[in-house]
């Protein structure tokens, strides 16, 4: 039977158990996961936040990670601005990126949730309103969801990503992991 882990990965901690880059050390899973033998299954940006799913089981982490099976992955989006029903309803239909158009999305407004404070808190301007998205898509290009909401004028500012297919971060505080 496949050994799964579910970790709330905290902002800037990279996505992998080692950083190749030269110069000083950024915090890797390392750090909080001492599981030999699993892997993660798909990356999540070093500037955003939320579930990782890791697993000991070759296939099935080609399974989660891999376009082609469509696995659902959900993300809460605070973004800048506040996006009206034309902007949801683009991310609705897909958006056209540089490489190409995306899937269509799953994209509502929601109320502010409740969440960990971020280390570092996001940027504060009294000028400029935020809103909160939930956005699910089914595929996983490079930084696909701040890219897909500035494609509609809505930058995005803190990321977290709540769900992947079954798996949710409920319960989980940031920085810890559990096995699923």
């Amino acid at each position: 039977m496949s050994g799964i882990i579910l970790f709330n990965k905290p902002y800037g901690v990279l996505s992998q158990f080692t950083d190749e880059r030269q110069g000083a050390p950024r915090p890797t899973l390392a750090q909080f996961i001492d599981a030999p033998g699993f892997y993660p299954a798909g990356r999540l940006d070093y500037d955003s936040e939320g579930l990782m799913v890791l697993t000991d089981d070759g296939r099935l982490q080609a399974r989660i990670a891999d376009p082609r099976f469509k696995l659902a992955k959900t993300y809460l989006a605070q973004v800048e601005g506040e996006p009206d029903d034309a902007a949801l309803e683009a991310l609705r239909r897909g958006v056209r990126l540089k490489d190409g158009q995306t899937r269509p999305a799953q994209a509502e407004r929601i109320t502010e949730p409740s969440l960990w404070p971020r280390d570092p808190p996001i940027r504060f301007r009294k000028s400029v309103p935020d809103s909160w998205l939930r956005l699910t898509i089914t595929e996983g290009r490079n930084r696909q969801v701040r890219r897909m909401t500035a494609a509609v004028g809505h930058p995005t500012l803190r990321l977290v990503r709540w769900s992947v297919g079954e798996w949710t971060l409920d319960g989980l505080a940031t920085g810890e992991w559990r096995r699923a």
